[in-house]
């Protein structure tokens, strides 16, 4: 209990300085008569006192004060690297110890905060120990901080921002889980390693493998395992302490997860940096298209406009036109700059192209028949095929369905030609694939310009994306061997880029077509994808004809973990899991496969493992605290000190006795009330009047 504080206050009635003249002419007076012994001069002199202590109105002033409680902080590191070589459970006894200690300090409060390191979500922050110290600190009042007790492995990454007033905190008393002197590790990091790399090409990655212990740097080498995508792919030697570059091949269009590992080293505080995870995406050089139109038309530019703005196109177009058998007295070089090269282009070239797109193109004689047969097989083979369907398709003489294309054709024309206005519409398979489901983005119904013109053709195979007039289909696609083949069964797609009727989305309807049929990896309609973001493993699936099949993930250490899916919209469907695993994930639906990497969440958590004093002394040393290994030492008494003594012992450690408290209330007593004053004045003046009164 803390006593109440009495102190004695003045509210004098007049200003000081007229108060000190009054009591020194009075001073003055009675002085004067006591110097000649005049009657009465003691009784005087007490009078004037006694009135100038009234005029001063003195009173006694009590606070009532409560004591308050001190406050101690205990923050708990929880980061990865507190996880290894038996310290959770130094770190777990620790703290019961010191509960049990608490109950000898009435007086002092133990607030437990906990810190897992990366904190405020910022990837490769490390363990934020002072910072968690901080911001527990800003609930109590500076009057009632005690202190505060770390207990952590020493790998505090914002040590440096201690607080430049030691008194802040009180003494910060510091206890360090782990072997001061006999932990060691191996780690595995990649120094550099490139986002992007080019399909069919090497890129060049480089690792250090290092051994760190209380000897040293470790020498000799080691052998690191490189996997690509889940499957072994080379094993490399490594100089310990030396960085070295691999070169890696990119092997398709998208991710590819490489995976390294090093072998166990002759001493491992923890396996989880023993591995480590790059992810680069294959992107291809160029992408080859070859546009052939049969004849100039308004929507020839557009094909030409939108591929040439794509930079990752290159474009060869050529238009023809005069037919071989058609003879009239025009100039060959008002025709054409170079001669059509069919040869070079449907025979020696062919494979080179990414797509092939054939623009209102009618069977004249240009191409022959045995050209036609080499698109097919290379389609079959791999490539593209688009045809942007006019008039000509649907004359049985003219149409490129009786040619040798027609079995990879996914519908053939029935010979009509429907005209008159009409609006593509997404059909419902249309809604959920990547190439025209993103146009509606869920609308009821597209609100685009209408067409006027539409061949008809009667699907024969592969999926139909958007219907037209009279619901025949309009935009078809399939896949072919191991190519893609599309049909736009209507030239009239440039009315959209003109603006007819408010326009519609040509540039991203035709753009996303020709990818599809490039198989860009981002527009497959069924797919699988898994990435790490932010520790979780996170999967989409994508299935446009039927609901997905379940989705299971195998971790790096060969356990299966369930993916519950939900519906995402346009034919998605997504889900996560916790990836608490160093290493790859391979994700499967069905016969669907995916591969994710899962790096080092906090890298700098795993920089070095081994416990450490050198971080946290000064700051323990600044504020009057001590550094303890727990293995060694064990758990110290406590003991409350009084601000200025000693913090620290052999076997203890002490927390500030601040002796705070809260003032609840004060009470005011005068000293000399009025009633007193004027009893008191009255006496002295009846006395002064009887000696007044006998001397007469």
């Amino acid at each position: 209990m803390i006593a109440n504080a009495t102190d004695i206050a003045f509210a004098p009635m007049l200003p000081w300085w007229l108060l000190g003249a009054v009591g020194a002419a009075a001073l003055a007076a009675a002085g004067l008569a006591v110097a000649r012994r005049a009657s009465g001069g003691p009784l005087r002199l007490l009078l004037s006192a006694l009135l100038l202590a009234a005029l001063t109105r003195p009173t006694l002033v009590s606070e009532l004060r409560e004591p308050e409680r001190d406050a101690v902080v205990i923050a708990v590191d929880r980061s990865a690297s507190q996880r290894v070589g038996g310290r959770v459970r130094m770190t777990d006894e620790a703290l019961d110890a010191l509960a049990s200690r608490f109950d000898f300090l009435p007086r002092v409060d133990a607030l437990v905060v906990e810190t897992a390191g990366d904190g405020a979500g910022e990837r490769n922050r490390g363990t934020a120990l002072l910072g968690a110290l901080r911001e527990a600190w800003a609930a109590v009042p500076r009057r009632r901080r005690a202190g505060a007790i770390l207990i952590t492995d020493g790998q505090a990454h914002d040590a440096a921002a201690a607080p430049a007033d030691p008194g802040e905190m009180g003494p910060v008393h510091v206890l360090l889980t782990g072997e001061p002197d006999h932990d060691g590790d191996r780690r595995l990091s990649v120094e550099a390693a490139p986002a992007y790399g080019i399909v069919g090409k090497d890129v060049e990655v480089e690792l250090l493998v290092e051994d760190i212990g209380p000897e040293g740097p470790g020498r000799g080498g080691a052998l690191v395992s490189i996997s690509a995508d889940g499957r072994p792919l080379k094993t490399v030697g490594v100089v310990l302490g030396r960085a070295k570059r691999v070169a890696l091949p990119v092997g398709h269009a998208g991710n590819t997860v490489f995976e390294f590992g090093v072998e166990e080293g002759p001493r491992e505080l923890s396996l989880a940096n023993n591995r480590a995870v790059a992810t680069v995406n294959g992107v291809r050089d160029r992408l080859k298209v070859l546009l052939v139109s049969g004849r100039p038309h308004l929507g020839e530019r557009v094909w030409r406009n939108l591929l040439k703005s794509d930079p990752a196109v290159d474009l060869i177009h050529f238009t023809i036109l005069r037919p071989p058998y058609k003879q009239d007295a025009t100039p060959i070089r008002e025709l054409a700059l170079i001669s059509f090269p069919v040869r070079e282009l449907f025979e020696q070239r062919l494979a080179e192209f990414d797509l092939v797109v054939f623009d209102r193109y009618a069977r004249r004689g240009v191409i022959p028949q045995l050209y036609l047969a080499n698109v097919a097989d290379y389609v079959r083979g791999g490539g593209a095929l688009l045809d942007a369907a006019g008039p000509a398709f649907a004359s049985k003489v003219t149409t490129l369905h009786e040619s040798a294309l027609s079995d990879v054709y996914p519908a053939a024309p029935t010979g009509r030609i429907l005209t008159g206005p009409f609006r593509p519409v997404p059909t419902d398979l249309g809604r959920r694939h990547p190439v025209t489901g993103p146009l509606v983005a869920g609308s009821a119904e597209p609100r685009w310009g209408r067409w006027l013109r539409q061949i008809d053709v009667e699907r024969e195979r592969g999926q139909t994306l958007l219907s037209g007039a009279d619901g025949r289909p309009l935009l078809l696609v399939d896949r072919v061997g191991e190519g893609r083949v599309g049909l736009l069964a209507s030239d009239q797609v440039w009315l959209w880029a003109r603006g007819y009727q408010g326009g519609g989305p040509h540039a991203e309807l035709l753009r996303r077509l020709a990818h599809w049929l490039m198989k860009e990896p981002d527009l497959e309609e069924d797919a699988l994808t898994a990435g790490i973001m932010g520790g979780r493993l996170e999967v989409e699936r994508r299935k446009v004809e039927a609901d997905p099949e379940p989705v299971t993930a195998l971790a790096p250490d060969g356990r299966t973990v369930d993916v519950e899916l939900r519906p995402a919209g346009a034919g998605r469907w997504r889900g996560a899991v916790e990836a608490d695993m160093v290493g790859v994930w391979q994700v499967r639906s069905g016969e669907k496969t995916a591969i994710a990497g899962a790096a080092v969440d906090n890298p700098l958590e795993f920089e070095d493992l081994r416990p450490t004093a050198a971080r946290l002394a000064p700051v323990a040393e600044a504020t009057g605290g001590r550094v303890l290994w727990l293995g060694r030492d064990g758990v110290p008494e406590l003991r409350a000190v009084r601000p200025g003594g000693r913090m620290a012992g052999r076997d203890w450690i002490g927390v500030r006795d601040n002796r705070a408290y809260r003032v609840t209330g004060i009470e005011r007593t005068p000293l000399l009330p009025g009633w007193l004053v004027l009893a008191l004045a009255a006496m002295l003046l009846a006395w002064l009047w009887r000696r007044e009164g006998q001397r007469g």
